[in-house]
């Protein structure tokens, strides 16, 4: 039995589990397994290929994405310009395993991003600098438009939620929530940015999926924007992760 598995802690509710497992289900795939490994400690991580061959690879989430990196053997261009990994490759040489990291965050964000993008989306606000952000800014990079991170804390970030202003929120048509503020359970909660900035030529783009609509987003509907949440950007880079383990070589 072929065995794939999502490392980082905690691991509660779990996108990954539940799409590769309805993947297999719909495309009747039966020789492969994929489950959930809680790992508080990374030091643990080389346990579970060593000890079980049958491993081809792994998700990596929070905490993670950057310190199982010292286990990995290369890496993919973006992973290594982002420095962090989502995507672990095993594979078997001379009896030993080689390791490589990627980066579908990077292609997951890009790909659900570039339909919706306009003229007027030449500057962004990026809430949040947690690991989640590094990919954002990667792919803001590589599409040349420029951004500014808010952060709680100005050694984190170019701006604080206190330097926001109406005026400043109406000169970025595109605000990027990578911040956890919205997530379920806490719905009702939405970054503390000065909405009536946001006008009919804004993107919200939030990484957060569960809830559907944050409230981050419904604010900025209500304020006319066009707006867009995580969840595709999660179906691509699964289905990334599904080609990079399954590639040959």
């Amino acid at each position: 039995m072929k065995k794939l598995g999502l490392i980082g802690y905690p691991l509660g509710h779990s996108f990954s589990k539940k799409f590769y497992r309805e993947k297999f289900e719909r495309e009747n795939i039966t020789d492969l397994h994929y489950d959930l490994y809680p790992m508080e400690d990374i030091s643990a991580f080389p346990l579970l290929y060593e000890r079980d061959p049958g491993f081809y690879g792994f998700n990596v989430t929070i905490p993670h994405k950057r310190n199982v990196m010292r286990f990995l053997n290369e890496f993919s261009p973006e992973a290594a310009d982002i420095n962090a990994v989502n995507c672990v490759q095993v594979r078997w040489q001379g009896g030993k395993p080689y390791l490589k990291g990627f980066n579908t965050d990077a292609f997951g964000f890009e790909q659900s991003l570039r339909p919706h993008l306009k003229p007027q989306h030449t500057d962004a606000l990026v809430l949040g600098n947690g690991g989640a952000a590094q990919a954002v800014f990667y792919v803001l990079r590589k599409l040349d438009i420029s951004f500014k991170i808010v952060s709680r804390s100005r050694n984190n970030g170019d701006l604080t939620y206190a330097d926001l202003t109406e005026d400043l929120i109406a000169s970025h048509k595109l605000i990027i929530n990578c911040s956890p503020v919205g997530t379920f359970p806490h719905i009702a909660d939405a970054p503390a940015i000065p909405y009536a900035g946001i006008g009919a030529e804004h993107l919200l783009y939030d990484l957060i999926y569960n809830p559907e609509e944050t409230a981050f987003l419904k604010r900025g509907k209500e304020q006319g924007a066009a707006i867009k949440n995580g969840h595709e950007m999660l179906v691509l880079q699964a289905e990334k992760n599904w080609e990079i383990w399954n590639e040959e070589g």
